[in-house]
């Protein structure tokens, strides 16, 4: 039997971590010209006493669309052995490769392997990349994960997320970067129901936003190089909502984090 805690990683690792694939894709040139006009099913894919789970991006004249589960005829599939085999390869902990099938595919095959690695290395990093560019689109991969990440578990039954999302009247909790909208993220909770976002929220303000003066200070917290209660201080991180709500994201922030590494 799987352990319970591996299961909340591979929700993270199918739901919140491979959609970020997408973002990188589009972000990246040298990426994006490769699947210019091509049509291609991806699958990435682990097999389970029901069968197999996974997440898919359907390409359409270069366009990605993730799409959550299994398509039974991919064009090129990474198929790992089992859950844990899975987590452990993005958590960088594996070498070991999957089954690979696509080689007739083998230019877009090549193609997505280094889409991966491009995003482990950026989402591995330990230090905030020199580039500006980069910069941007590390914070932004982050926020996405962490919003989504907390929206799985509570979606997989995880007891602490839950019980906060149940108990919960209709909020939004938000990452925002001082001029920075396009990198934001959020999450609205209500009555067991949570749904992450991308930008800004704008029907109401937040109930709680994290906000940062830049996307130096922001990438400082997110790979913990900077003090949390230094950078509060300093105003580089203001917490616009009751500093015990902060205190509870930030639980949950670390929660997705430890499950992705």
């Amino acid at each position: 039997m799987i352990p319970i805690e591996e299961l909340y990683a591979n929700k993270i690792f199918l739901n919140a971590v491979l959609p970020l694939l997408k973002v990188i894709v589009e972000k990246k040139e040298n990426l994006s010209k490769k699947f210019n006009n091509k049509n291609v099913l991806i699958q990435i894919s682990a097999k389970d006493s029901d069968g197999k789970v996974g997440t898919h991006y359907k390409v359409e004249d270069g366009l990605w669309t993730v799409v959550k589960g299994i398509t039974p005829s991919p064009d090129i599939e990474l198929e790992f052995k089992s859950i844990p085999a899975l987590n452990n390869f993005f958590r960088g902990k594996s070498k070991k490769l999957p089954k690979i099938r696509g080689f007739k595919n083998i230019g877009l095959l090549i193609s997505t392997f280094k889409a991966l690695i491009t995003m482990s290395n950026l989402l591995g990093a330990t230090s905030p990349p020199k580039d500006t560019q980069e910069k941007d689109l590390l914070a932004q991969l982050y926020f996405y994960l962490l919003s989504s990440g907390i929206s799985q578990l509570n979606k997989a039954g995880h007891p602490e997320v839950s019980k906060w999302v149940k108990r919960s009247p209709d909020r939004v909790y938000a990452w925002v970067i001082e001029g920075k909208p396009e990198l934001s993220a959020y999450i609205r909770i209500k009555a067991g129901k949570s749904k992450a976002s991308r930008g800004i929220y704008k029907r109401s303000k937040p109930f709680f936003t994290m906000h940062f003066d830049s996307v130096d200070s922001a990438l400082g917290i997110l790979l913990e190089t900077d003090n949390l209660i230094e950078s509060t201080i300093s105003e580089k991180l203001v917490m616009e909502g009751a500093p015990e709500f902060g205190a509870q994201l930030g639980e949950y922030m670390t929660l997705v984090g430890s499950y992705a590494k």
